[in-house]
């Protein structure tokens, strides 16, 4: 019996070395193979994850006390950031164009990256999406200026005080470091969250509560680990999530069904059902997913293996991970020698 990850040189090198064995691929390498293949359909569909996170963004929000308050919407770039990020979409575009002209006429992915200076795998990742690749987000917005003070920004807001000069000074007396602008603009997103026009003050009209909400923006990985959690695990949010998700373009509908079903093939083991999955994916017109079958078509008997076997690569996997992490914690500090005596001292 041997356990392998899906890297093709294991699988011939298990082949040569041991042809009696059963070769088993590890059900956590094809979970992170599947995974790999979401990452570019979402990535191409950045516009539905952004729908998907702006419709969450828009949704209003009961307060512990009953009352419903409406969230405020994300901060827009700046003006000076704006033509910025245009530029350098217009750089990586031109750089996809090129590599794209190079391809045609049958060059090599490795001949292209240094002939670009680009990376190998860059070059990959682009000739693999059918559309052009868009940026796909930060995981982590970021600490703004004004995060500090936002509880009393808010709670000023909501208590009346519209006036963004007014915030500002009663925020400097307290100690905040963020500019008037800063301010004017914080001030301009929770009149649109409100409903209301620039400087307007309509004082006999009840307003709803504005809240900031601690979101963070739906990403590709984010929304590859959402869509392959257990469904045990999922909470409402993942499944609302999910819905808006299949909505946004038949695509993403079909590599979110395929996945799931593949995720419970793989964890019930139903070996039985591999093949008509596959065709499946063949057919569905999701090249990533196309490219995820043919690869596995070609490893069928190890992925079926893997759903009849209880064998598993999760124990070495684990040893890894540890032996990773005590690698980076020690990096540019210490020898090999004494690197090597805390691997042994840690076993």
């Amino acid at each position: 019996m041997s356990a392998r990850d899906r890297l093709k040189a294991q699988r011939d090198g298990a082949r040569a070395g041991a042809p009696q064995a059963t070769q088993v691929a590890d059900r956590f390498h094809l979970l992170q193979n599947l995974a790999e293949a979401l990452d570019p359909v979402f990535s191409t569909h950045g516009k539905a994850l952004k729908a998907v996170s702006d419709a969450r963004s828009r949704t209003p929000v009961v307060q512990p006390d009953g009352q419903t308050a409406v969230p405020v919407p994300p901060s827009m770039p700046t003006p000076q950031a704006q033509p910025r990020a245009v530029q350098r979409r217009s750089r990586r575009l031109a750089t996809d164009e090129q590599v794209w002209a190079l391809h045609r006429p049958g060059w090599s992915n490795r001949a292209m990256a240094q002939q670009l200076g680009l990376g190998r795998m860059t070059v990959v990742r682009s000739l693999q999406a059918p559309t052009f690749p868009e940026r796909k987000g930060h995981t982590n917005p970021g600490k703004r200026v004004l995060t500090p003070d936002k509880e009393r920004l808010l709670k000023r807001w909501n208590a009346g005080c519209r006036e963004a000069l007014q915030l500002f000074r009663d925020l400097r007396r307290h100690g905040s470091t963020g500019s008037y602008p800063t301010v004017a603009r914080e001030a301009q997103r929770l009149r649109q969250a409100q409903g209301l026009p620039p400087r307007a003050q309509r004082p006999g009209h009840t307003r709803p509560r504005v809240v900031e909400m601690q979101q963070q923006p739906l990403t590709t990985r984010r929304a590859t680990r959402v869509v392959l959690k257990r469904p045990p695990q999922r909470t409402d949010e993942d499944a609302q999530r999910i819905a808006h998700l299949q909505v946004q373009h038949h695509d993403v509908a079909v590599a979110i069904d395929l996945a799931q079903d593949l995720c419970t093939l793989v964890r019930t083991r139903q070996a039985d059902r591999c093949d008509d999955w596959l065709a499946r994916a063949m057919a569905s017109g999701v090249a990533a997913l196309r490219r995820l079958a043919t690869g596995l078509q070609a490893d069928d008997e190890a992925v079926k293996a893997n759903m009849l076997r209880p064998w598993s690569h999760g124990p070495v996997e684990g040893q890894i991970n540890r032996l990773k992490m005590l690698k980076r914690s020690m990096f540019g500090r210490a020898t090999l020698d004494l690197l090597s005596r805390r691997f042994l001292l840690a076993a």
